[in-house]
């Protein structure tokens, strides 16, 4: 994970997984219209995934 990553998932979480898929960009998504902190979180999770 990159340190532009890190910076664009706190600025944009949603863009920051783009590359992810549609399930992930959705969740981010919700989760960022309920709260910018819980949007933040879960994109960070899904970045520093190993699986992906």
């Amino acid at each position: 994970m990159s340190i532009w990553r890190v910076l664009l998932s706190i600025l944009f979480p949603p863009l920051a997984v783009i590359d992810k898929g549609c399930g992930s960009i959705i969740i981010v998504t919700i989760l960022t219209v309920c709260g910018w902190i819980p949007g933040v979180i879960a994109a960070l999770i899904i970045l520093n995934n190993p699986n992906n």
